[in-house]
């Protein structure tokens, strides 16, 4: 979510270097089972048969400082190394989340580097679609063939510090990240200011338009990880809660629609602390719409294009149920 390059160790100082873009796959990692079903979403887990990620490692430490103020690279571990470390420990990994992943990595290089004193490890899933084939009752999904999915995907982000009883969780992000998403009616954009610098003109009723990121927290970052699968908040059922809102929602705007699927994944979801996305306004522009009932013709909207950041936490579901 950050993929920020500062991060600062010591008082003031803002050191770190790392690796990014490196990818890893995994055949027939173990499935996430057992998660907890909600009535927004059909998903109940994974088989996991690839699990594909791009991954950024990101360490700091006072070690590394000779390296920088001195050209002495006597505490520096080879980014090339850190790929290789990565790639390796996806072997080792017996887990089935994102998290779990990079919970396991960002421990292991704490562990194994004593210069390193904290890990920021994030990645964004590469998403696999199982192919249609025939089976004994009609198509069924292949367990051997599939293709690289352009869809939305799983992100996970932890930052790991050293402390004298093992890595210490210091923050902790997950993510669903690329949704794109058009309601071709139901939505509308009206009551805003109008001045001298307005021309757009309000809308009761538009085609929507939205790309959309979610992202979120939970309360005890041992969730996030998976071993408890009861407790841990699947990208997949995330995405259909806004799907379903989106669906549902008359809304009068992005930040209207994305408030109340931030509050669905609140309710859905008690261990989690907070909710957050962006969302970017693709919405197209009418060409025709003398056409008959509510067909239209539409075109690419031009840029520059909207967006909207917003966040959320408990205390939000909490106003909404004092109303």
């Amino acid at each position: 979510m950050t993929n920020d390059t500062n991060s600062e160790c010591g008082s003031d100082r803002t050191m770190n270097y790392g690796k990014e873009k490196v990818a890893v796959y995994r055949t027939y990692a173990t499935p996430l089972e057992d998660v907890r079903p909600i009535p927004e979403s059909s998903f109940e887990g994974r088989d996991n048969t690839i699990l594909g990620l791009d991954v950024r490692v990101q360490v700091d430490g006072e070690a590394f400082l000779p390296s920088f103020s001195e050209g002495d690279n006597s505490m520096v571990v080879a980014t090339d190394s850190m790929k290789n470390f990565v790639l390796h420990q996806a072997g080792e990994y017996e887990g089935a989340t994102v998290e779990g992943f990079l919970h396991f990595v960002g421990s292991e290089f704490l562990d194994t580097y004593s210069q390193m004193e904290t890990v920021r490890i994030s990645a964004e899933e590469l998403p696999f679609d199982a192919r249609p084939v025939p089976g004994d009752d009609g198509f069924e999904s292949s367990d051997l063939v599939f293709r690289v999915s352009d869809n939305e995907s799983a992100f996970g982000e932890f930052r790991l510090g050293r402390t004298e009883d093992g890595p210490l969780v210091e923050e902790q992000t997950s993510g669903v990240t690329g949704l794109e998403l058009v309601k071709v009616k139901g939505s509308s954009f009206t009551g805003y200011v109008q001045d001298e610098y307005t021309t757009l003109p309000e809308r009761e009723d538009r085609t929507l338009y939205i790309s959309l990121d979610i992202f979120w927290t939970y309360d005890d970052p041992e969730d996030a990880l998976g071993d408890e699968p009861q407790r841990y908040v699947p990208a997949e059922q995330v995405r259909d809660i806004a799907h379903v809102v989106f669906h549902e929602a008359d809304s009068n705007s992005i930040q209207d629609l994305i408030y109340q699927i931030g509050l669905r994944v609140l309710e859905r979801f008690p261990q989690l602390e907070s909710v957050s996305f962006e969302a970017n306004n693709r919405t197209w522009i009418r060409e025709r719409d003398d056409l008959e009932g509510d067909a239209k013709v539409l075109r690419e909207p031009p840029r520059p294009t909207g967006f909207q950041q917003f966040s959320m936490d408990r205390s939000d579901l909490e106003g909404e149920a004092s109303r």
